[in-house]
């Protein structure tokens, strides 16, 4: 009998996910959006371990970005571990670890790794999987979950096995041998004709005493980095304050290749999952359900005559005709075309606007925010207009700006407007004036949204321009 209370669960939620760009962005990437249905990827990674593992045994390892940002709201339900720079899985899982063994009222918990932005359609299986390598895992074995692979991928990572098996209950364990992170597509080819190789699914099981024994003994400097965020945080009692004082120092590696390559305790248990990493556009197009032409078709579109495409609208209509084997995706900002095939090179696009400081890589036109959202409407060279909707009991943070005034005039709702200390009513068809420099709060303290409008005037109008004093939310 598994005891679930010694389970839980670590979701990595800190990657970036370009080549989902331009749906996917910066301060709010992959894992944080719904591409199937109403759920967020981390809302169903999560679904997916209920009920062997509940909601409040849920750690998220995800950026700080991620939390103060965006996806804040998406992040609230569950604990939270706030990486200041990534560094790859490694860290982040030694981390976590640390974490659950001081949690754990001196217990030693099954850790069960996953990623937040994955697409599990077997959700039976997965548990059953689960169910048969947290004995594994008691042993101390450290096991990975294996997908046999249906064709040469070059964006998947691949784990070899060596021939033989043992077999524990009905399900086979096979000794890992290698990792090998997105091949080329020659060795693609010849990993799926030798056939001893399987997808790396990211999915791993250890007790938390394991998986630190063996950072300690093949990843020395993360161990180290690891005991000074302990020592600094048991004499502060302030774990986010050590982890963003020590972090950055880590290694960037993860844990494939610092571990689990190393280690002679692996054993990998293959997968039917109906698993995929939503890795590119071409993937999106592979689990999406298509209409008899073999197009996957989402949003306002007009379609004629095309075959075997991916068309996805998120704001205006989208009309294709006569195209084939193509990747339509459009935002309020950017649209993205591309062969299907070559669709993992979207990551060549957000370099480019990498390089250029592009806003259209960082965030989307409208901006979720813990209060409510904001839509930039124009932005020109000296003036930003945005529209803004606060939620009934909102409060944006006490704050100035050093480079912009800003002018606010309410369309529907009442607004409550903090002004050097003092506080004012604003009314629909009203408006108020902040000079630069002034410090200010906006807040809903009526029961419908307040909508407005912002005209921001300035020399430099980033997002960046903020200084807090004051945040309900937390953020910096």
């Amino acid at each position: 009998m598994i005891n679930i209370n010694s389970i839980k669960a670590v979701i990595l939620a800190g990657g970036s996910g370009t080549r989902l760009w331009p749906l996917s962005r910066l301060q709010l990437p992959k894992q944080f959006l719904r591409l199937q249905g109403e759920r967020t990827l981390l809302e169903s990674t999560v679904e997916h371990l209920s009920p062997l593992i509940l909601p409040s045994d849920v750690l998220v390892v995800t950026g700080v970005e991620h939390a103060e940002g965006e996806a804040y709201n998406s992040l609230r339900p569950y604990q939270t571990l706030l990486e200041p720079v990534g560094r790859n899985t490694a860290p982040a899982i030694a981390l976590a670890a640390a974490w659950l063994q001081n949690h754990g009222d001196g217990e030693d918990p099954i850790m069960v790794v996953l990623p937040a932005d994955h697409i599990i359609k077997q959700t039976e299986a997965l548990q059953d999987a689960l169910r048969k390598s947290v004995d594994l895992a008691k042993e101390g074995k450290l096991i990975t979950f294996g997908i046999k692979p249906t064709r040469p991928d070059t964006g998947y990572g691949y784990i070899k096995v060596r021939d033989q098996f043992a077999t524990n209950g009905a399900m086979e364990t096979l000794p890992v041998e290698q990792f090998t992170e997105k091949p080329s597509q020659t060795r693609a080819e010849q990993f799926m004709s030798e056939g001893n190789y399987y997808w790396n699914s990211g999915i791993f099981v250890w007790q938390t005493s394991t998986i630190l024994a063996e950072i300690e003994a093949h990843l020395p400097d993360v161990y180290s980095v690891l005991n000074e965020i302990r020592t600094t945080w048991r004499e502060s009692d302030k774990l986010q304050d050590s982890i963003n004082r020590h972090f950055s120092t880590m290694p960037n590696i993860s844990i494939d290749y610092g571990v689990l390559e190393k280690s002679t305790n692996v054993s990998l248990i293959p997968c039917e999952l109906g698993w995929s990493d939503v890795g590119s556009w071409d993937t999106v197009h592979e689990i999406a359900e298509h209409d008899d032409a073999g197009n996957a078709v989402q949003g306002y579109t007009i379609v004629k005559d095309c075959r075997n495409s991916l068309i996805h609208s998120n704001n205006r209509l989208v009309a294709a005709v006569g195209v084939q084997d193509v990747c339509i995706v459009e935002t309020a900002d950017a649209v993205l075309i591309t062969k299907r095939g070559e669709s993992q090179r979207v990551r060549e696009i957000v370099d480019e606007l990498k390089k250029a400081n592009a806003q259209e890589r960082v965030l989307h036109l409208t901006v979720q925010r813990p209060w409510g959202q904001y839509t930039v409407l124009e932005e020109l060279p000296g003036f930003k207009m945005k529209r803004i909707t606060v939620n009934p009991g909102g409060c944006l943070s006490l704050q100035c700006h050093q480079h912009r005034s800003e002018h606010w005039v309410v369309i529907s709702g009442t607004a409550s407007v903090t002004q050097e200390g003092e506080i004012i009513t604003v009314t629909k068809n009203q408006s108020t004036y902040i000079p630069i420099g002034v410090k200010h709060r906006l807040e809903n303290r009526g029961k419908i949204p307040l909508e407005m409008i912002e005209v921001q005037v300035g020399e430099y109008l980033g997002e960046d321009d903020i200084e807090r004093f004051e945040d309900n939310y937390e953020r910096r």
